[in-house]
């Protein structure tokens, strides 16, 4: 078995059973491949092994790689979205991570209508409060999505959130369970359903799905170091 595909079957089995010791259905749990910087070869041996979930960085890249590969594949934006790019992610990517303003969040509203597709969008929160961190801060969350119509092109179908390189245990329970009790709140505030968070990379994935994570964002886990 190629060394992508064991990779694959090892973090699966870890998301399986982070989720089973959190009393949560496996199902519940969506595993993103993150490709960024990798050649399309190794995203067409994760994909030949069962991975159809990939998320790119930089729309650069994603409509480099996109076009040679199997366009069943499920392509997510997850970097920092530049509002000059945004034409470029809606052609390929499904999912878009990192909405972090309402001037973006209206770009790719009208864009969308324009193009006619459909994408979710994540509105991405700075709950650490890092100055080195894109994102809304957490106040302005419900704000946003009140100016948002119930039936735009695009609907915001979540949130999504970076924990501090490195943190402890503690933080990470502080970041990601912050991200929720944020969802949860701003639901209510805002009248609108919220079922997505995307939280948890290689190195923190597990304490992400124990504090509600439905998207874990893994590169290096299963591709190797960049």
């Amino acid at each position: 078995m190629p060394q992508i595909a064991e990779n694959l079957a090892a973090i699966r089995e870890r998301v399986r059973a982070a989720a089973v010791q959190s009393g949560r259905s496996p199902d519940a749990v969506k595993l993103l491949a993150v490709s960024k910087t990798f050649p399309p070869g190794a995203v067409a041996e994760a994909y030949a092994a069962g991975q159809g979930r990939f998320g790119e960085n930089r729309v650069q890249e994603l409509a480099a790689k996109a076009p040679a590969l199997p366009k069943a594949i499920e392509w997510h934006q997850i970097g920092h979205l530049q509002a000059n790019k945004v034409r470029g992610a809606l052609e390929f990517a499904s999912w878009i991570h990192a909405v972090d303003s309402l001037s973006l969040l209206r770009r790719i509203e009208r864009l969308a209508a324009e193009m006619a597709v459909h994408p979710k969008l994540l509105l991405e929160v700075n709950v650490s409060g890092e100055e080195s961190k894109f994102g809304l801060r957490p106040q302005d969350v419900s704000a946003l999505l009140r100016e948002l119509p119930q039936d735009a092109p695009a609907p915001v179908v979540g949130l999504m959130t970076m924990a501090p390189l490195d943190a402890p245990q503690e933080l990470l329970h502080a970041v990601f369970g912050g991200l929720r009790r944020l969802r949860d709140q701003v639901q209510q505030e805002a009248g609108r359903a919220l079922p997505e968070l995307s939280m948890g990379m290689s190195g923190d994935f597990e304490v992400a799905i124990q504090e509600g994570s439905t998207i874990v964002r893994v590169g290096s886990a299963i591709f190797g170091h960049r």
